[in-house]
């Protein structure tokens, strides 16, 4: 399928390795209103940051067949994990555009900072990669950037405590280095953290600028449509399928808690 046979009412194909993408989809949403999305979350073989390079991208490589196969006109790889590892392996198999979230907070993070210091947070497979460092270094090579992995942060927004005081404390230890480094902008580099905005907002200060990923997809996502003119010309109400490898428990709960909305049709997939 080269770029002029995508038909502008093809859905956006969404994937993650679990549910945490689902903050992307969110931002989606509402930036692009009336454009159809199919999102996989890997349900079943979720956290990704814990496992080989190998098996990543075995695993990027099944869920972008499996979204091909329902012919989307893009694919948008929410996972921090699977963009800092196994990016090129889907770009590879893609006669579609492929976009990514780490370039896409990279671009905004860039643009925001004035003394060019920035801190990236995210899971320890991400950090450890310095896929974020790379990006915005090949945006500006003078940019200092300080990271540091916050392996908490994933199981308190997925139990919900959100403004907690533990999540409070963690927060606080796990800031503490980067902001003691004077950044001026800090980039959440995990579809998880945009749940925790609020409170990091107010940990770090109001002259700190958070670089949310999910609303930096989304904001890639509607240029590069607009780009390629391929947006959805349709004003019809857009349609939404949700597919999952396993269906855990509390998932429907978790995942409204992330979408902002009813998840409405969920379809379990085997790959």
């Amino acid at each position: 399928m080269s770029f002029v046979d995508i038909k502008n009412n093809q859905a956006i194909g969404v994937f993650d390795s679990g549910i945490g993408g689902l903050t992307v989809v969110r931002a989606l949403m509402e930036r692009l209103p009336f454009e159809n999305i199919i999102y996989f979350g890997d349900t079943a073989r979720v956290p990704y940051g814990i496992k080989s390079v190998e098996t990543i991208n075995r695993y990027a490589a099944q869920i972008t067949d499996f979204l091909l196969k329902k012919e989307v006109k893009l694919l948008v790889v929410a996972c921090n994990t699977m963009a800092a590892v196994a990016y090129q392996t889907i770009k590879d198999l893609s006669p579609v555009p492929v976009l990514e979230v780490i370039e896409a907070s990279a671009r905004n993070a860039a643009a925001a900072t004035a003394t060019k210091s920035i801190g990236v947070i995210g899971t320890p497979a991400t950090i450890n990669s310095n896929a974020y460092a790379r990006a915005i270094h090949l945006l500006d090579k003078e940019a200092k950037i300080y990271s540091q992995a916050c392996p908490l942060f994933v199981p308190v927004v997925e139990e919900g405590w959100l403004d907690h005081p533990a999540t409070r404390l963690i927060a606080q230890e796990y800031l503490k280095p980067v902001l003691a480094e004077q950044i001026d902008t800090l980039v959440l580099g995990c579809t998880h953290y945009p749940l925790l905005k609020p409170l990091l907002q107010e940990i770090a200060g109001p002259e700190i600028n958070l670089i949310d990923s999910a609303e930096a997809m989304a904001d890639a996502t509607g240029n590069l449509l607009k780009e390629l003119k391929l947006g959805n010309a349709s004003r019809q109400p857009p349609q939404y399928l949700f597919c999952v490898s396993d269906v855990p428990y509390r998932f429907q709960t978790i995942g409204e808690r992330f979408l902002g909305r009813s998840l409405g049709q969920v379809e379990l997939v085997r790959l």
